[in-house]
């Protein structure tokens, strides 16, 4: 029985069959059955566009793991022709002389390997052997290798379906294994991603709170400094009035002391403001636009002039001019002219701050 009988006997598709041989190149059973297997989940090819695919034989070995494997798929393919192969005729020895049966005697009945010493039943098997282990030395023998019995033979049938099976079981599971472990780097590659981006939001957050808390500071201070100004203005106000209300009623001044005191009065009240100017070296203004907009803040030495709160203004934006650009309070209203832009911000009364109009 050919290879490709055995094949159709064990129930593989005909169209298969055909296809594996002719990749192996008719080289046997075993290369076929491997080639079936391992092609089981594709669809058959166009058979005259099928070349003979070439394998090279693994490097001698002296035994070990690989010579084992050869030898276990030797019996499994013996099994298989044990079962599916050829069935021998009874011999007439009855009737044969005995120059005949000392001839048969003499004819060698196997092929026995001189690396490993084991024997085989034809030159198909000891062909495959020699590919699979490396084995090059082979010489006839005349022992006979005792024929597979029914049980035996269906057993060797089960073990290399179960075997074939566990081979295709073990590489499914490393595939799915290797599917698993892709799946895993892809997960944490994103994960690294997406912690990197949330920590770049998180950051951006607090910086954002932390600009609104300082912006939410500097607007206290600045309505705190504007409260403070009204109140001077009150009261200046208040004693202006009490002074016309004097004069008018011919009254002596709230204010007014003897000629000799005036000058001690006068001596007492400038080191008080001298020393009113030092407690303030920094002046911090907060300056708004006449068109409304984000307020400008900043600190300077209560020496510097408000030629140079203009310049830092025209640094800000660009639609601020040092030369044109005009300055005023609110409280108390006034404007300043350009001839006090050469004078101190502490001489014009804006320390400790102030709130500036820009125009």
């Amino acid at each position: 029985m050919s290879d490709k009988e055995v094949l159709l006997s064990m129930g593989f598709d005909p169209q298969r069959i055909q296809w594996a041989l002719k990749a192996t190149g008719n080289r046997g059973l075993q290369p076929a059955m491997d080639h079936i297997i391992e092609n089981e989940g594709n669809p058959v090819p166009d058979l005259s566009s099928v070349s003979e695919s070439s394998r090279s034989a693994p490097p001698p070995t002296s035994g070990g793991g690989d010579a084992m494997d050869a030898d276990e798929d030797d019996d499994e393919l013996a099994a298989l022709k044990a079962v599916y192969g050829k069935k021998g005729g009874s011999g007439g020895g009855g009737e044969s002389s005995s120059g005949g049966t000392a001839a048969a005697e003499a004819e060698a009945k196997s092929i026995k390997c001189s690396v490993c010493g084991k024997t085989f039943k034809n030159v198909d098997l000891a062909n495959y052997h020699a590919e699979k282990s490396g084995h090059d030395q082979f010489e006839e023998s005349t022992e006979e290798i005792k024929p597979l019995t029914e049980e035996e033979k269906k057993q060797k049938l089960a073990e290399l379906r179960e075997k074939m099976a566990a081979k295709k079981a073990a590489k499914a599971k490393e595939e799915a294994k290797e599917t698993l472990a892709n799946e895993a780097i892809r997960r944490k590659s994103g994960k690294d991603i997406n912690e990197l981006r949330e920590e770049l939001k998180r950051k951006e957050l607090l910086k954002e709170a932390e600009a609104k808390r300082r912006e939410k500071v500097e607007d206290a201070k600045a309505r705190a400094a504007v409260k403070a100004q009204i109140e001077a203005d009150k009261k200046a106000r208040a004693e202006k009035a009490a002074r016309e209300k004097a004069l008018r009623e011919g009254k002596p001044l709230p204010d007014a002391v003897e000629p000799a005191s005036t000058a001690s009065t006068a001596t007492a009240s400038a080191p008080k403001a001298g020393l009113a100017g030092k407690d303030y070296p920094e002046t911090r203004l907060q300056i708004r636009m006449a068109k409304g907009g984000q307020p400008y803040t900043t600190t300077l030495p209560s020496d510097s002039t408000l030629r140079e709160v203009a310049e830092f203004l025209a640094a800000q934006t660009l639609e601020v001019d040092v030369e044109t650009v005009n300055f005023s309070l609110t409280f108390p209203r006034k404007t300043f002219a350009r001839s006090d832009f050469s004078r101190t911000l502490r001489d014009l009364g804006l320390t400790p701050s102030a709130v500036l109009i820009a125009s």
